[in-house]
């Protein structure tokens, strides 16, 4: 557990970071959250929130100074639309906050550290077909990432496994798979697809034009947690003994389309789905949660569809408020309706 611990968030102005934060606080830590920004959904629960560019080396000393444990989130990341266009920044921007955080980290005496993989740092040979095994730790090698944000993942796991070995600095590596939920980006291009399905079916509701954009087929698997339980189990993890990279998410696959069905469903309306060109990811992706159940007797809690009904009853809200401080109000709802959303369209 983390009480009475003086504990430091990076990535704290983010979906993840800005809910962890606050659980911390509820459990007694005492938080530092660092970001380049401040939460977008409204006020951050840290003791103390410094602006900071962890690719600065001065600033991860900084932000790491004083503290016993660290959460490290922070990360330049979006959903596959981002991810699979700026391989070259990503790699650049999270080897220099991954790798400086760390080393900051142990200079400053801290005692636990826990990275945030992902689950893209599977190999892109286990995910193409559909109706696929879902993936076990250890199925993480022979190594063959998608994309630049899948190799700077697995890099840093063992970077973190590396220091334990050599400096005794106790960390903690866990891989997500697909997190999502209230207060998290849902427009602008860096949103995930429960987020982007949840704008489009309100913006369907709202326009009465049931319609709504699905890259490629639609076809393509995945699983998705909900925050709360990701918040869970990544407390249980530090709290923990357990060194080795473990999954964390639904162990339940669905398709793109039957999402979209489910952020319908929410909205209470019927949908046509119209399937476009656009970046997929792999054809199907599931984890295997067999190790982080056996180990630390964490299992999910919130059903998708009870997740998706919640984020959707939220982002229905944040298009509302768009619409009533925009003066642009048709020009806006074509903009959110599409699939390639630009954040200008919100100003």
């Amino acid at each position: 557990m983390s009480e009475g611990k003086r504990v430091l968030v990076t990535g704290a102005g983010g979906f993840i970071g800005s809910h962890l934060v606050a659980e911390l606080k509820k459990r007694g830590a005492w938080v530092r959250g660092v970001d380049l920004k401040y939460p977008e959904f409204g006020s951050t629960e840290a003791d103390e929130f410094e602006l900071l560019d962890l690719r600065r080396w001065d600033a991860c000393l900084q932000a790491t100074r004083n503290i016993e444990e660290v959460y490290a989130l922070a990360a330049d990341m979006g959903g596959m639309g981002f991810i699979s266009c700026n391989h070259s920044q990503i790699l650049h921007n999270n080897i220099l906050i991954s790798t400086q955080t760390l080393e900051a980290a142990r200079l400053n005496g801290c005692r636990r550290y826990l990275y945030t993989s992902s689950a893209c740092i599977y190999p892109e040979y286990l995910q193409d077909k559909t109706d696929v095994e879902p993936l076990k730790e250890e199925a993480a090698y022979p190594a063959q990432p998608q994309d630049a944000y899948g190799w700077e993942k697995l890099i840093t796991e063992r970077l973190c496994t590396h220091y334990r070995e050599d400096y005794g600095l106790l960390t903690h590596i866990v891989r997500f798979h697909n997190i999502f939920g209230e207060r998290g980006t849902w427009t602008g291009g860096r949103e995930k697809a429960p987020a982007a399905l949840c704008r489009k079916a309100a913006v369907a509701k709202l326009t009465g034009n049931h319609v709504m954009e699905i890259w490629g087929d639609g076809e393509q698997t995945r699983s998705f947690c909900y925050i709360d339980d990701c918040v869970e189990g990544i407390i249980a993890l530090q709290a923990s003994d357990f060194t080795e990279p473990i999954n964390l998410g639904q162990d339940r696959m669905v398709t793109i389309n039957e999402l979209a069905l489910m952020a319908a469903e929410a909205a209470g309306i019927s949908v046509t789905l119209n399937h476009i060109d656009g970046p997929q990811g792999v054809r199907g992706r599931n984890s295997n949660n067999s190790l982080i159940e056996r180990v630390l007797g964490w299992r999910f809690k919130v059903s998708l569809e009870e997740g998706m009904a919640r984020t959707y009853r939220w982002i229905e809200d944040e298009v509302k408020r768009a619409l009533e401080s925009s003066n642009q109000g048709d020009e806006l709802l074509r903009a959110l309706s599409s699939s390639t959303v630009v954040r200008s369209a919100l100003r």
